[in-house]
């Protein structure tokens, strides 16, 4: 059970979720279900060969799918194997044409297939593999609570999990929610998207060069600059003033930023001035 940051300013809520997140976790891993589905998972997996093996197999294919938080593709498996079945450098081969992120993930993390499309037989007794998936699961499954209670919040544990693999904007722009963290952060307007993605990265990288991501304190204020944006747009119930705000974040480091009003209620029209 996940504790209610129902009516909390997003800082607070992620404050209070950072400091009992061990202790949370600890729960979520004890509770019945999802430890029957992680045994099954350990169980079963190491004697798959194949896509076809693994989506027939409707548990082990269920805990993989949504390991990778693609609980809403799972009745999709003639379409997941061949995506698994793909050849990764092949343009025209599906899991290239599909612009969410998570389906080349779940490929490369699977690695059915390799350059070229050979077909291979992934080492899947591999205990370090199957912990990572494991780890990733319970770790979607923690996000995915928090993100049906405050959105916001839940996108900020996503982009901190993430974050480091950001590597170009045309990575970020195949990532709905990753898109729209940073257009939010960096005070862009939505109608962004509709614009060619060249285009797109053209006009973020003018905006926020990817390198600043090795800097934290870089990373803390687009995050603080999100969250109260965020809580702009769509006040909490019961919510603080923005100086509340501000000093909720408990971290113990001040987090200097300037918030663009005018971002906020930024207007379509707005980015061809």
């Amino acid at each position: 059970m996940v504790i209610s940051v129902s009516g909390l300013t997003s800082q607070a809520a992620l404050n209070l979720i950072d400091r009992t997140r061990d202790t949370q976790m600890t729960t979520l891993r004890s509770e019945a279900q999802h430890q029957r589905a992680a045994s099954v998972f350990r169980e079963r997996i190491a004697s798959i060969t194949t896509p076809e093996e693994l989506v027939k197999d409707f548990e082990v294919y269920s805990f993989v799918m949504n390991a990778f938080d693609l609980e809403d593709q799972i009745f999709g498996r003639g379409m997941m194997r061949k995506i698994l079945e793909s050849d990764p450098v092949d343009d025209s081969a599906l899991v290239n044409r599909l612009s969410d992120s998570r389906f080349g993930e779940i490929h490369e993390a699977l690695g059915f297939t390799t350059s070229g499309g050979t077909t291979v037989v992934p080492d899947f007794t591999d205990t370090d593999w199957q912990d990572s998936i494991v780890d990733r699961y319970f770790n979607v499954q923690f996000q995915n609570q928090y993100n049906d209670q405050n959105e916001t919040v839940g996108t900020v544990m996503e982009f901190r999990d993430k974050v480091d693999g950001f590597n170009t904007w045309f990575n970020i722009l195949s990532d709905r929610s990753m898109t729209e963290f940073f257009q939010t952060a960096l005070g862009m307007p939505t109608q962004l998207s509709s614009l060619d993605i060249d285009k797109q990265a053209e006009m973020l990288e003018k905006r926020f060069s990817l390198e600043k991501l090795q800097d934290p304190r870089e990373v803390e204020g687009l995050i603080s600059r999100y969250m109260i944006i965020r809580d702009v747009r769509n006040p909490p119930a019961q919510a603080t003033s923005a100086a509340i705000q501000i000093l909720n974040n408990t971290s113990g480091q001040f987090v200097p930023f300037t918030l663009d009003i005018e971002a906020v209620n930024f207007s379509g029209a707005s980015l061809f001035r």
